[in-house]
């Protein structure tokens, strides 16, 4: 975490979190430091898809096509987050900690994590394994890896 703080504060950028499954863990590691105010500017737990909607501007026709669930609405929803705060970069978690709620094609322990800075937007796809809390600590844990992989350009 020091190392995405050090990074941020560096290049004197600000990042946002907008969060679904994960339900804040990012914004919480995020200001775990002194100083974090420097450089994130808030955050949303965006749970249900009509705040995915009404507040980070996700298409409901994005959400029908693909679901809450999918790297498009991880994207959506990065730069959504993005727009929303004015920061320079925003960071978004979905996906399906259980133990229910998983499918097929969908299962528990599916995430998506996107990361949009400047023009630029990245997602990816993780499957995670383990009980709900360690799915969400380990989308957190991948969320802040990828933050800090996009500020070094990896």
């Amino acid at each position: 975490m020091e190392e995405v703080a050090r990074e941020l504060t560096g290049r004197g950028w600000t990042i946002s979190t907008a969060e679904s499954c994960t339900g804040g863990a990012v914004g919480y590691r995020l200001t775990s430091l002194a100083g974090s105010s420097h450089y994130y500017v808030g955050g949303v737990i965006a749970y249900s898809n009509a705040i995915k909607t009404a507040l980070l501007g996700v298409p409901e026709s994005l959400l029908e096509a693909h679901g809450a669930v999918s790297a498009p609405c991880a994207t959506s929803m990065a730069e959504g987050c993005r727009k929303l705060f004015g920061a320079d970069m925003a960071v978004s978690v979905t996906g399906i900690a259980g133990p229910g709620g998983g499918t097929v094609p969908k299962p528990v322990g599916l995430v998506y994590i996107g990361v949009a800075h400047d023009v630029v937007a990245s997602v990816r796809e993780f499957r995670f394994n383990g009980d709900r809390e360690r799915v969400r600590r380990s989308a957190a844990h991948s969320a802040l890896k990828m933050i800090l992989n996009s500020l070094n350009g990896v």
